[in-house]
């Protein structure tokens, strides 16, 4: 035992560098064109595979297009074309996230994410050994050889357009397209994978087996023991969904010009979609994958699966319409004064049956003034040798609209079927469950936006200043609503809230340097974007609001993505965390994470989406040499850490750094906050205890600025000189180029202790952004 746990001691297994590749991306593409006066043609292939940052994950895709046009006159020009791909992806195997409303708890069952396994697993095990996971044998790459998933899109477009041109100055467009999209979801979990071996772990060992909740005990045999319902094989689930596409487009626009004084343009059109959504589901459970993937089940599971409701086969259709009228006119005067207006009447089924829901108008009107055509500004324009080289002032004002989430149907009553839950299988019976209650009056999300902005160019255009200033008013916005249950239902869809944001767009663009051999310009981005919840009639829960792993997450008075925490007041004397709980006590397990109602006691932290945003961009050219540095940057935003800490940890969990600074003795509670690893005694004393970590975890002292510099991308590129190719190997152009994205951090909060702020966890197939390294060829003949 001492040799085991001394070689275990000093065991340092690095998961990263097991769990994850260092591969080549290849990404091939090749095109042709040719015509005439008559006729032109262009196509294209590319094949891109991609071998997988880690381990059982990978990706090919097969693209493909082609495009026809052809002058049948001098008025009537015909275009075909026709583009397909095919993608064929492999994931580890991962279920749906779950939320502990109770205990404050986020997880996902039978979590195989490499990246997740990696921070979280210890580095004292054996990558070799085979470990216990949910009662039953578990080794990470065994897992994630026989628990994987297997997608695969299938994707192609049709489209045909007519261009007729009757008159000067008039076109009619006529466009047609077609698109059908199938995508197939299998997960495979087989015979020896830890999940399908949980369904069968323990059985006839009193130590597991009234532990372990996969199996199954028969409540028409009292006293009887837990069964396993899986006793062999593995499981194996399936999702197709088929999308079919028809959309329409005709437009008619006029263009007219008088004495280069007047300039006018009309435009108008209609529009019309048509969606239709498939969508089936099947899941078999005893798959045999090592005889011939027969299905062996016992009795007891369909007995069980009558009991708890369980759908192992689905069907569901979806249809969407969209129709819409648009039109638009602008004049301008001498290019100095230019007005724009825009009208757009569109309707949706997707919406409320009331013709006032379902049919919107909306608009814009705009203007603009360009300085630089007036003759005073010409003249000074000389004096000052070009000093301010042009001048634009523009604003514009509208109301603009969206059908919301793609979910929302509100047209009629949504209903489907399932299997009623009943204690005993003969008592089975198909019920028919509302989904969604009918609302006539749900209509559009809708936003009134004013707009102010101006163009510059200064020392002969070598300096461009763009910027611009909004303000918006969002109305109708569309949630989640508790009602009294009248019709049925307590929760449903409305318009329920408003909101008000504003920001500005900074643009400057310089070339630094322009001389005949090396050149050096300059693009410099910055935007500001704030916004709050004016008014909202959805309410929120604590776990929600602290988790933000629901989609109601809101609360009137704060941005959309606020952030808030249970306040943390310190560890107690034994180091387990204090907070301040919905009655304004200080606890370490007494907390409500389903409160509504007393939600003041929460800390607002501020917004998790950045209010300003921007990037740096600089090139330099010498000879036929570009190198591009590009960086990004970040601010305004917080960051909750990774829920890292918990009432209790088994021998596979891994201990991040902050442990070191963990409380130990009694006293380190007034040096310290990070929480003491909780003993047998404290844990089995308390059966609440992970009511504090997990209110820890969304405490105030799991914060962090989310603010970042980040050396986004360095590309060198090298223009092979044209005339040594035509002379040489007859090739009209070739380039090489070299490019490195997500490269560091230049700045980050030090409290994230490594943590990407860009990423967030969650688990199943999410990773952070890997660095890339990539060299590109291009030839050209």
């Amino acid at each position: 035992m001492n040799h085991y746990l001394k070689q275990a001691e000093f065991r340092n297994t690095d998961w990263f560098d097991l769990l994850f590749n260092d591969n080549v991306i290849q990404n091939h593409a090749v095109s042709i064109s040719t015509g005439t006066d008559k006729a032109n043609l262009y196509g294209s292939v590319s094949v891109m595979q991609d071998p997988g940052w880690t381990k059982d994950s990978k990706v090919e895709r097969y693209t493909a297009n082609m495009n026809a046009s052809y002058n049948l006159s001098k008025q009537l020009t015909v275009s075909i074309l026709t583009n397909g791909s095919y993608r064929d992806q492999k994931a580890p195997g991962t279920l749906a996230r779950s939320t502990d409303v109770v205990s404050g708890a986020v997880n996902r069952s039978f979590d195989i994410n490499p990246f997740s396994y990696a921070m979280n697993t210890s580095r004292t095990l054996d990558p070799h050994q085979i470990y216990t996971r949910n009662y039953a044998p578990f080794n990470i790459f065994d897992e994630l050889d026989n628990n994987y998933i297997e997608l695969s899109i299938a994707d192609m477009k049709f489209q045909g357009e007519v261009i007729y041109k009757p008159i000067k100055g008039m076109e009619i467009h006529a466009l047609g397209a077609y698109r059908t999209q199938k995508t197939s979801q299998e997960h495979f979990i087989l015979d020896n994978s830890n999940q399908a071996e949980t369904y069968r772990a323990g059985v006839g060992d009193p130590n597991i087996q009234n532990s372990n909740t996969y199996l199954y005990t028969d409540p028409d045999k009292p006293n009887s023991l837990p069964i396993s319902v899986m006793p062999e094989g593995g499981i194996y689930t399936r999702n197709d969904y088929m999308v079919r596409q028809l959309d329409f487009r005709g437009t008619i626009q006029y263009n007219k010009v008088w004495n280069d004084t007047h300039i006018m343009n009309l435009f108008g059109g209609m529009e019309a979609n048509k969606t239709d959504r498939d969508q089936m589901y099947h899941s078999d459970y005893g798959v045999l994958y090592n005889a011939a993937r027969l299905v062996s089940i016992t009795p007891e599971f369909y007995k069980q699966a009558k009991e708890e409701g369980t759908v192992l086969s689905s069907f569901s259709k979806s249809w969407t319409r969209n129709l819409a009228y648009f039109a638009n006119a602008s004049y301008s005067y001498k290019g100095r004064y230019i007005a724009n207006g825009t009208i757009r009447y569109e309707g949706s089924n997707k919406l409320g049956r009331s013709r006032s829901a379902r049919w919107l108008p909306t608009w814009n009107v705009s203007g603009a003034w360009n300085a630089h055509e007036e003759e005073f500004f010409k003249k000074w324009m000389q004096r000052t040798n070009g000093a301010l080289s042009h001048l634009t002032l523009r604003g514009s004002y509208s109301l603009t609209a969206d059908r919301g989430p793609s979910s929302v149907s509100n047209a009629l009553p949504i209903y489907y079927s399932t299997i009623a839950w009943r204690p005993q299988a003969d008592q089975m019976e198909t019920v028919i469950v509302l989904s969604n209650i009918a609302n006539k009056e749900l209509t559009y999300e809708k936003k009134h936006e004013l707009n102010f902005g101006l163009e510059a160019g200064f020392l002969k255009n070598r300096i461009n200043l763009g910027a611009d200033i909004y303000w918006r008013e969002n109305f109708d916005l569309i949630g989640y609503i508790q009602s009294q249950g009248v019709g049925g239902y307590i929760d449903k869809l409305a318009n329920v809230a408003s909101m008000k944001s504003h920001g500005v767009e900074f643009t400057l663009s310089t070339h630094n340097i322009q001389a005949e051999k090396f050149k050096w310009d300059t693009d410099l981005t910055f935007s500001y974007a704030a916004n709050e919840i004016t008014d909202l009639l959805s309410k929120s829960n604590v776990i929600n609001l602290v988790s933000g792993a629901s989609s109601n997450h809101f609360r009137q008075g704060y941005p959309v993505s606020a952030l808030f925490s249970i306040p943390f007041v310190g560890l107690n004397d034994e180091g387990i965390p204090q907070i301040i709980n919905e009655e304004g006590e200080t606890t370490t397990t007494d907390i409500y994470f389903q409160e509504y109602e007393k939600l003041d006691f929460l800390k607002y932290e501020g917004p998790t989406e950045p209010t300003i945003t921007g990037g740096l961009n600089n090139l330099l050219t010498y000879k036929n040499w570009r190198l591009n540095v590009f960086i990004t940057y970040s601010f305004g935003n917080k960051v909750r850490l990774d829920p890292v800490f918990s009432a209790a940890y088994s021998d596979m969990s891994a201990m991040p750094k902050e442990f070191k600074n963990r409380w130990v003795i009694p006293g380190d509670e007034k040096i310290t906050d990070i929480p003491a690893i909780a003993s047998r005694r404290q844990y089995n004393n308390n059966n609440q205890l992970s009511y504090a970590y997990n209110a820890y975890n969304y405490s105030s002292a799991r914060v962090a600025d989310g603010g970042f510099i980040r050396m986004k991308d360095i590309s060198l590129t090298y223009d092979i000189p044209k005339l040594w190719l035509q002379k040489t190997v007859g090739l009209s152009s070739a380039s090489l180029k070299l490019d490195a994205t997500n490269l560091f951090l230049i700045y980050a909060d030090d409290k994230l202790n490594g943590q990407d702020p860009e990423f967030v966890n969650s688990g199943g197939v999410a990773t952070p952004m890997p660095k890339q390294f990539t060299f590109t060829v291009r030839l050209g003949m």
